[in-house]
Formats: structure tokens, C-alpha cells, sequence
């Protein structure tokens, strides 16, 4: 199971999403579906989660979410705007009116110069067309702390979406 503080603000994600009446969704790439996971861990989630993505790869992310293959070509999966089209897409491709999105580079491989290992960015949309991004560096600090890290961060930009 989750460590307590991530059950606590899945649990958080998931009261303020009922009581808003809203369902929320999640677009996951580098967490494979770990935010969706630890709502879906909360008794009663099914009246506030409709939908998890898990959009690895580039494909995915156009097929599933409708990430525009020129947005990908030119800022790569590991980025802002990746991030929020993500975040919309889930939204438009769902019953939910608020979602978080996640992509980054959990590593041990795959990270350059200028996408180091442990870059993650985020992305929230809220049920009042706002969006936000959030962009972290963990650190080369392990593929599983970063993907935890991860849900962490998401979880709570999912949480102030829904209650803005």
C-alpha cells in the first residue's frame, strides 16, 4: 500500500471531488497509472474517478489524449505544454471536469543533459477551465522515489484543481 501521506491526500482528492459533484481523471505517463492506483485505493472512489490514462508512449499520448504529434516532435513527452495538453485531453476524452497529468524521466536511463533523470512536469485542470504546470527535479534519487515523488505532486495539484 501507499505510504500514509499519499493515502491521505488520494482520500482528500476523492471527498473534495464528490462533494464539488464532479468526477476527475488521470493522464499518466513515467507513474504508469500510480495516481490512479492510490485513488482507486480510497472505498468509494467510483463516485468520483471516472477514468485513468496510462499514456507511455508518444503514440498513446496522441491516440488516447489527442497530443498533437507536432507538439511531441518539438518539445518532447517531457514537457510543459506535453504536460497540459495532456491534462486537457484527459478531460476532453472523459466524463471527468478536472484532471492531473504526469510525464517525466523516472530513469535510470533515458535522461540528457537537458532532461536530466528525475525531471517530472505536471500539469492540473480544473472543472473551471483553469489550468496549472509544475515542473520538479527530483534527482537521480531512484526510479521508484521518483515515481512516489511523482504521485505525491500530482495528487496535490489534483486536489487544488478540484477545490479551486
Amino acid at each position: 500500500m501507499s505510504p500514509q501521506d499519499i493515502q491521505a491526500l488520494a482520500a482528500a482528492v476523492i471527498e473534495a471531488a464528490r462533494t464539488a459533484g464532479i468526477m476527475v481523471a488521470t493522464a499518466e505517463s513515467c507513474t504508469g497509472g500510480l495516481v490512479s492506483a492510490a485513488l482507486t485505493s480510497v472505498a468509494g472512489s467510483s463516485a468520483a474517478l471516472d477514468r485513468g490514462f496510462v499514456t507511455y508512449s508518444n503514440e498513446a499520448k496522441q491516440q488516447m489524449l489527442g497530443v498533437p504529434d507536432d507538439m511531441l516532435a518539438r518539445f518532447g513527452a517531457v514537457s510543459e505544454p506535453v504536460a497540459r495538453a495532456m491534462a486537457s485531453g484527459a478531460v476532453e476524452q472523459s466524463r471527468a471536469m478536472a484532471a492531473v497529468s504526469v510525464t517525466g524521466v523516472a530513469g535510470p536511463g533515458g535522461g540528457s543533459t537537458e532532461k536530466p533523470v528525475g525531471l517530472v512536469h505536471f500539469a492540473a485542470f480544473g472543472p473551471n477551465g483553469h489550468a496549472v504546470h509544475q515542473e520538479r527535479r527530483f534527482g537521480d534519487i531512484g526510479r521508484d522515489a521518483v515515481r512516489q515523488e511523482s504521485v505525491r505532486v500530482a495528487l496535490a495539484l489534483l486536489l487544488d484543481a478540484v477545490q479551486a
